[in-house]
């Protein structure tokens, strides 16, 4: 199967063709690199000087695809060059497939080319004066260091700068990388956090404002009618005012506005009136630190609100205990309502309130708990949750 060489590069062609230029130039004006009585020369005459050039030409084109095989057959043009009156150009050509085959080729490949031409400049350096004793012999080893060890440690430094850059770069993108995925990760957090917030605001009112209403569509007794129409119209005016204020925050981008409070453990009194207004039988027993961390106090009374909502809405006849108690550096939300006597519930839900509070509790990484039990002859569903708290998020201090 035929062999098919890669194409050359644009620029290796650029220096193949001005090489090739360059060597028919100083070999046309008879500039040869030795004279032809030379003892070493083998081939005197002009025109055995055009082989090596045209091999070494044709090598040039391979400097950056076949950087190895170029510089292996670069070597016996150069052999052979010397046994010519030889061509400048040739040899010049031949420093510059080192410098690639350091530059271009595998790291090992770059690394054996650099220590052998350092080798080499040293023996050739050595060696002659050691045999003839002269100190011109030691210009053998300055001939070779310049063909063969200077680029060769050029090419090693622009390896090295290229590899440096070439990292830089990649971990330039890797850090741009990572910054899009926490912004993506930040919109992702913060859309939950919106969603969360505006399901606990909201979601109170309007099953108060579903339940009433089907109240009062479903009895014919205009006291009755009033007093669910009272209702939803409470509901509808606190819900629209939670609305206004969270669009409000949304919209608000110039930061000079202060941000609207969190609700506190300190309205949980409120928030029970207002069960019981809806309809819920509610028992409040909150014993706890007036100096609760805000995170902690806010999850806290979103729990609470909303599993007052979801008593609102599937909960049996009977009481609602609410109860807080902290101990042990950890605030624990229990909220108790009666459980398996009806239907089906008094308004619809989705389920998101259960998600909201169980991703409140993990951001504290506290403990979530939703679900049946039996406490006495009774069936109850019981929302327990355990909110760490750490003295660092109290007051600023340990």
């Amino acid at each position: 199967m035929a062999v098919t060489l890669p194409r050359p590069h644009r620029d290796d062609a650029r220096i193949a063709l001005a090489g090739l230029l360059g060597g028919l130039l100083v070999w046309g004006a008879g500039l040869g690199s030795r004279p032809a009585d030379e003892q070493v020369v083998l081939w005197p005459g002009q025109w055995p000087i055009l082989l090596p050039l045209a091999v070494m030409t044709g090598c040039e084109l391979l400097r950056r695809t076949r950087p190895r095989s170029a510089l292996l057959i670069g070597t016996a043009a150069l052999t052979l060059d010397t046994l010519t009156q030889g061509n400048l150009v040739t040899v010049v050509m031949f420093t510059d497939l080192v410098y690639a085959t350091v530059v271009y080729g595998p790291p090992a490949t770059a690394r054996r080319v650099l220590w052998t031409s350092g080798l080499s400049t040293v023996v050739g350096a050595v060696v002659p004066f050691a045999v003839w004793r002269v100190p011109e012999a030691l210009l053998i080893g300055v001939v070779i260091g310049i063909v063969v060890f200077t680029p060769a440690a050029t090419g090693w430094v622009v390896r090295n700068h290229r590899d440096i850059a070439v990292a830089e770069r990649l971990r330039a993108e890797q850090t741009a990388l990572l910054a899009e995925i926490d912004r993506a990760q930040a919109v992702t957090a913060e859309r939950a956090r919106m969603a969360r917030e505006l399901h606990d605001m909201v979601a109170n009112h309007l099953s108060a404002i579903a339940i009433h209403s089907t109240a009062a569509l479903s009895l014919d007794d205009p006291a009755t009618s009033k007093d669910a129409l009272t209702v939803i119209r409470e509901n509808s005016v606190e819900g629209l005012a939670e609305m206004r204020r969270l669009i409000g925050i949304l919209r608000d981008d110039s930061g000079d506005r202060e941000p609207a409070a969190a609700p506190t453990l300190g309205g949980l009194d409120a928030l029970a009136e207002s069960a019981r207004t809806n309809g819920l039988d509610v028992a409040l027993d909150a014993v706890h630190d007036s100096r609760l961390p805000a995170p902690v106090e806010l999850a806290a009374y979103r729990i609470v609100q909303e599993s007052l909502t979801n008593a609102l809405k599937h909960a049996s006849p009977g009481r609602v205990t609410v109860t807080l108690a902290q101990l042990d550096g950890s605030l624990t939300v229990r909220v108790t309502s009666p459980y398996g006597d009806r239907d089906g519930p008094r308004a619809p839900g989705s389920g998101a309130g259960l998600v909201g509070m169980r991703e409140r509790v993990a951001l504290l990484n506290g403990t979530f708990e939703a679900g049946p039990e039996v406490s006495g002859r009774a069936k109850v569903w019981t929302v327990r949750a355990t909110l760490p708290i750490t003295h660092r998020t109290v007051g600023g201090t340990e």
